[in-house]
């Protein structure tokens, strides 16, 4: 387990303010501690500093994981967000879609949503913009680019 490079959080970093923006900060300096983000075996991990720090006398072959992943890089050193983000990206969105429930399901089975399952959208959504998908009870669903889920 060791820290990101500059290069690895630069990336990461991008890939993250995607979705919330400027809200970045508030992820890492919260009011129940101070967090920040490990790479273990490719994965990144958002952990706490005291939980770091009772870690720190393991061994890095013992250990599988430490705290919630956040996503991994790829062999192209692209970074891929995982679906364990979403419980802490959710809150600081910037752009948020809302799915009806007749098109919920099938959304999340793979396919695309059409215009008329839409229930609201957040105003000012560029076409590639990253945005977090609730049903429309507000939960948080799915993290997506907006041109992924809308069909004409």
């Amino acid at each position: 387990m060791r820290p990101l490079t500059e290069e690895e959080t630069r990336v990461m970093f991008e890939k993250i303010a995607k979705y919330i923006g400027e809200n970045l900060q508030l992820l890492v300096d919260r009011p129940d501690g101070t967090y920040c983000f490990r790479l273990h075996n490719d994965r990144v991990y958002y952990v706490s500093e005291k939980i770091l720090k009772l870690a720190a006398n393991i061994s890095g072959d013992k250990l599988v994981s430490l705290g919630t992943c956040f996503g991994k890089f790829t062999k192209t050193h692209k970074f891929r967000l995982h679906i364990t983000a979403l419980d802490y990206l959710a809150p600081y969105a910037k752009y948020k879609v809302w799915i009806k429930p007749g098109a919920e399901q099938s959304f999340l089975y793979g396919n695309h949503v059409l215009k008329s399952g839409l229930g609201r959208i957040t105003e000012n959504t560029s076409q590639y913009q990253g945005v977090v998908v609730y049903s429309m009870a507000d939960v948080p669903l799915f993290l997506s680019e907006i041109s992924e889920i809308i069909m004409c």
